[in-house]
């Protein structure tokens, strides 16, 4: 496996807010499908749910990977951006 960076990726999708626990899980159905035929570089790891948008985390060899994603799942990606570095209230003790 290659090294993998994380991505925050941003897609507008009208309505998503107001989808059902189904509708959602249809679209989940879809991203794990992709990345099945994607292999091992790329990995979901979670989404936020927010208004007309996802903001979904991924851990992806490339860019060009994440977008191939939203190609094969149908969902389509609005902007990627890598994650340089995170932090969390624990950041504050160092």
């Amino acid at each position: 496996m290659s090294n993998l960076k994380r991505y925050l990726v941003e897609r507008e999708i009208s309505g998503i807010g107001g989808m059902s626990i189904v509708e959602l899980c249809g679209a989940a159905r879809a991203s794990n499908q992709a990345i099945t035929k994607l292999g091992p570089n790329i990995q979901w790891q979670h989404s936020y749910v927010a208004g007309d948008k996802t903001f979904c985390i991924y851990l992806a060899d490339s860019e060009e990977t994440i977008r191939r994603h939203g190609e094969l799942s149908g969902i389509p990606v609005s902007k990627v951006t890598e994650v340089s570095q995170t932090i969390d209230p624990i950041t504050a003790n160092n």
